[in-house]
């Protein structure tokens, strides 16, 4: 007597044995880099607070545009909005929040000033979507600068010393924005993971690939994209609030700068591998080296970045790490879902 053949079990997998080496080495790492203030100086410190700030940034912005299609070119509004917001909580003239604790609140903030503006930036498609959020920066940049015409003094075009920062010391100081920085640095790697392994993640990229096919098949288009710039502002608001709390001072040039912080992360995001979560990261040690090595060549330095990025997006499809990803089959923060017969 024979008997019925097993019915074979469908199971659907994400991780994969490279995944899994990843983890123990990205963990590895983790626990080195938690160890960095106990043995390195300040200066490390400080190249190493602009590196993870810059990657939070970066992600944040790879989320926005590859995974909701939302090329911003207006991210420096929510970085200067938390500069500015650590400044006014902070300092003993605003508030008396502890300025490593009114960081949180800062990121809070730049979130909370991101709603209304999305309800200005959506009305836009396109192009005109990513003129529209940069010009938006430009009306903040514009407030802050003139802040004493309302009635708030924020230190006008030289900018203002966060006394309350600047009164922990410099030791202090530094090392507390390097915990910050590092926990914003993997915390964004994780948060935009977590996004894209949920159900927010499928939308997202239904949304990418054809937006009015994904309305069709019941995604809330305009929910999933406003909840995704609300995480792009808080992470760039923290990065903001993070970086001018290891200056301890605030300048609206700087803080509002397109270049740093707009610029340098469409360049990272592009020379590592947009709509991957690897990309940024590959990106931003990329970036990083090429500007210490580049810094002592003045205008060549932005002429020979440009050059690299154009480049890379010409040559290399998807970026350093799509090349990688194509030609060894690597994936380390593997999202999509994989079918496999289960026996």
């Amino acid at each position: 007597m024979t008997g019925e053949a097993a019915t074979p079990t469908i199971a659907v997998v994400r991780r994969t044995w490279t995944s899994a080496v990843a983890a123990v080495v990205l963990t590895g790492a983790l626990c080195v880099l938690v160890t960095v203030p106990w043995w390195a100086g300040l200066g490390l410190q400080r190249d190493f607070i602009e590196f993870f700030t810059l990657l939070c940034i970066a992600q944040m912005w790879n989320l926005l545009a590859g995974y909701a299609g939302l090329v911003s070119i207006g991210q420096q509004a929510f970085v200067g909005i938390g500069a500015y917001s650590l400044y006014m909580l902070a300092d003993s003239d605003w508030g008396d929040v502890h300025p490593l604790g009114a960081v949180a609140l800062a990121g809070l903030v730049a979130a909370a000033l991101s709603i209304p503006t999305a309800a200005l930036a959506f009305r836009l498609r396109g192009g005109y979507f990513a003129i529209g959020t940069w010009v938006i920066a430009e009306v903040f940049a514009l407030l802050t600068l003139n802040g004493t015409d309302f009635g708030i003094d924020l230190g006008g075009g030289v900018g203002a010393i966060i006394d309350s920062a600047a009164g922990l010391g410099s030791e202090l100081r530094i090392e507390g924005a390097y915990w910050w920085a590092l926990g914003l640095g993997a915390g964004s790697v994780l948060l935009v993971y977590t996004i894209l392994r949920s159900r927010v993640g499928l939308a997202l990229t239904a949304i990418r690939d054809d937006e009015a096919a994904a309305r069709s098949l019941g995604v809330n288009v305009l929910r999933t994209k406003v909840l995704v710039w609300v995480v792009a502002a808080l992470g760039c608001g923290l990065a903001g609030a993070v970086f001018y709390l290891n200056l301890a001072r605030v300048d609206p040039t700087a803080s509002y700068d397109v270049v740093q912080w707009t610029a340098y992360p469409i360049f990272i995001v592009v020379i590592g591998g947009i709509g991957t979560i690897e990309g940024p990261i590959i990106g931003t040690i990329v970036f990083f080296v090429l500007q210490q090595e580049l810094a002592n060549y003045g205008a060549w330095y932005l002429i020979i970045l440009g050059s690299v990025g154009v480049l890379a997006a010409v040559w290399m499809r998807g970026g350093i790490w799509g090349v990688v990803e194509r030609r060894f089959r690597l994936q380390l923060f593997p999202v999509q879902r994989r079918v496999r017969l289960v026996r």
